[in-house]
């Protein structure tokens, strides 16, 4: 028995040959993105056409991400920042003028494109909130897509307060108050005076309340809601008497809210292009859809043949005749197909990584982890093929967030520990959303604690199993992951051999001072809450207790780390002061610093040097052995 082929980096981490693709409203073209000089822009083609594909943006420096097509079907919007620095830009195509280029809609340096949304009512039209007057404040307004025209709707009321437009005239506007309550009001259009509608428990959302999105007819909200159940399910609000009604719920699985943090991913409403509630996406070891119109009902039956995969992104024509879908899945991501519910022919549009073989990757395994207080802690394990799954150098991934959670489904990291030989452990420990919220809410006060621990018990899981050999453990993680690395080394330096950090917070008390002015209003029920406020001196110093940087005495297993320079969230001191003091010491520390990337690495050729560094250095210090020599 034998490891398969060894996968290239280059074909992990390197850009899929397509991805992303939607169909216009009229049914007759898709759009997608592929790679035009080595960064991913915006094609489009004829939907019953094999070839004719052409690119619409120009893009040289940050691969396009986020799109969607304008009405009609000629023109489309996309946003993107300037080397990840997050102020996201609006941006306009003309498909009759590509040769015109982009058009920049929001041209004003160092704003930032918040949310954006197109009219149904208003063709043409698009709402959308930036900070264009203030850094601290969003002001709504509408733009005139053709022309640029911007038109100030209404002005924010304060840095707390978030005001959007539920339909024609409907004005409401958040208010997070001391206690992290959200309040909701109703704007008068005119004087811009605010009229309570009600009071939402803010506190059991650390990250906000999500999805908040106005129904069709924009007399309501589709909120989702923990109140009163452990469980998020979808509830409606109407916007004239406040009333609340259930709309949908799974008995054991809660909203798929995901998209909140990662906005690629598909979001828990499944909606047409008039803004119809069609789906509800549940998550619990898969995904579950429920069908709320009886067309779609007939659709999603079909959709769910073309692949054993978890269903993606939607996208379908004005009629809902048409449909372009994705599936995600451990070994075969993003297949995508085109289904036209009139004839009921399907076919298979592109594979976006055609050069990786599924029966070469691993599958990814739910399992269950019990910590030691009995918390259990929902888990995905991903083995080498090939080889007998005892003993095997282990590899701890931690997600981010720490308000995220960890998915069945295609991850690259995992997918090369396992082609190189390694166990991948992937936890859902304390903090993670998703498992309802006591689950989340066990974590307050716990960073560096139990939700440490939870990751430790995970191990020694492992290890238990025979999976692991408790003499090669790494730990690696982004964001607050990396800052569980880094916890990792500090303050249990005797369980891991390495540790890799990729934008990891080593200060509590100056991560949180160095978060953007715009988004520290909205850290009440999160950082606040579960972790404490800088600016009160006891809380400074547990928060100071818990960091890192505190234990770098401690210190000894080899670090690498990754940062990168425009990075808002996690900003580069942090990195830089860790990397300095644990080299102070004499220990082995590698640093790759990136120029052109934010918190969130895209440039492809960062994203492989960023894991060829980390597959060396797990080389080294798991195995022994430089396998690239």
């Amino acid at each position: 028995m034998a490891l398969p082929d060894r996968i290239a980096i280059e074909d992990l981490f390197g850009p899929p040959e397509r991805q992303r693709a939607t169909i216009s409203p009229g049914g007759t073209r898709i759009a997608f993105l592929a790679p035009w000089e080595n960064r991913l822009n915006i094609w489009v083609q004829d939907l019953d056409s094999d070839g004719g594909a052409r690119c619409v943006t120009a893009d040289r420096t940050r691969s396009v991400h986020n799109y969607e097509w304008s009405h009609g079907q000629n023109r489309i919007l996309y946003v993107q920042d300037t080397g990840g620095d997050e102020n996201w830009h609006l941006f306009r195509v003309d498909l009759d003028r590509p040769e015109a280029g982009a058009v920049d809609l929001t041209p004003f340096p160092g704003a930032r494109v918040l949310s954006f949304e197109q009219s149904r009512s208003r063709p043409g039209k698009v709402t959308l909130l930036i900070n264009a007057r203030t850094p601290a404040e969003f002001d709504l307004h509408e733009l005139d897509v053709a022309t640029g025209e911007l038109t100030l709707l209404v002005q924010s009321p304060g840095q707390a307060q978030s005001v959007f437009q539920a339909g024609d005239g409907i004005w409401l506007s958040s208010d997070l108050t001391d206690d992290g309550d959200l309040e909701f009001s109703r704007l008068d259009p005119d004087t811009g005076t605010a009229h309570p509608l009600m009071v939402w428990k803010g506190r059991d959302h650390p990250m906000g309340v999500f999805p908040t999105q106005a129904t069709e007819n924009g007399k309501g909200l589709w909120i989702g809601s923990n109140e009163g159940t452990d469980r998020t399910r979808l509830v409606r609000i109407d916007l004239t008497t406040g009333e609340r009604t259930e709309v949908d719920s799974h008995p054991t699985f809660d909203l798929d809210v995901r998209a909140q943090i990662f906005p690629l991913l598909p979001p828990p409403l499944i909606l047409d292009r008039k803004g119809a509630l069609l789906g509800v996406r549940y998550l619990g070891e898969r995904q579950v859809v429920h069908a709320l119109d009886p067309h779609f009902a007939e659709v999603l039956a079909r959709l769910e043949q073309l692949s054993d995969g978890d269903l993606g992104a939607v996208s379908c024509d004005d009629e809902g005749r048409r449909w372009i879908v994705s599936f995600a899945h451990d070994r075969d991501p993003g297949v995508t197909w085109f289904y036209d519910h009139e004839t009921g022919r399907s076919r298979r549009l592109f594979r976006p990584h055609p050069h990786l073989d599924p029966e070469a990757l691993a599958p990814m395994r739910p399992v269950t982890i019990t910590a030691r207080d009995g918390l259990r802690l929902p888990s995905y394990l991903t083995l080498p093929v090939g080889v007998p799954a005892e003993g095997l150098p282990l590899v701890l991934m931690v997600h981010g967030g720490p308000w995220t959670r960890d998915a069945w489904g295609f991850n690259k990291v995992a997918q090369l520990m396992a082609n190189r030989g390694y166990a991948a452990l992937q936890v859902n420990f304390r903090g993670s959303t998703g498992f309802g919220k006591a689950h989340t809410q066990a974590a307050i006060g716990e960073l560096a604690g139990k939700m440490h621990t939870d990751l430790i018990d995970a191990v020694d899981w492992a290890v238990e199993q025979g999976y692991a050999d408790p003499d090669r453990v790494a730990i690696l993680g982004g964001s607050y992951g990396g800052y569980a690395a880094l916890v990792g080394a500090a303050f249990t330096p005797d369980r891991f051999a390495a540790a890799v950090d990729i934008v990891g917070i080593s200060n509590l008390a100056s991560f949180m001072r160095s978060l953007p002015e715009f988004s520290r209003s909205g850290l009440v029920n999160s950082w606040y809450r579960y972790v404490g406020d800088p600016d009160d001196p006891a809380q400074e110093a547990d928060m100071l207790a818990r960091s890192p940087i505190s234990r770098v005495d401690d210190i000894r297993a080899p670090l690498l780390v990754a940062q990168g320079a425009n990075d808002v969230r996690v900003v580069q001191s942090e990195s830089d002061m860790i990397v300095d003091a644990v080299r102070a010491r004499g220990i082995e520390v590698e640093y790759l610093l990136f120029p052109d990337e934010g918190h969130d690495f895209v440039n492809p050729e960062n994203l492989i040097a960023t894991f060829d560094a980390a597959d060396r250095f797990l080389a080294r210090h798991l195995k022994g052995r430089d396998e690239h020599a």
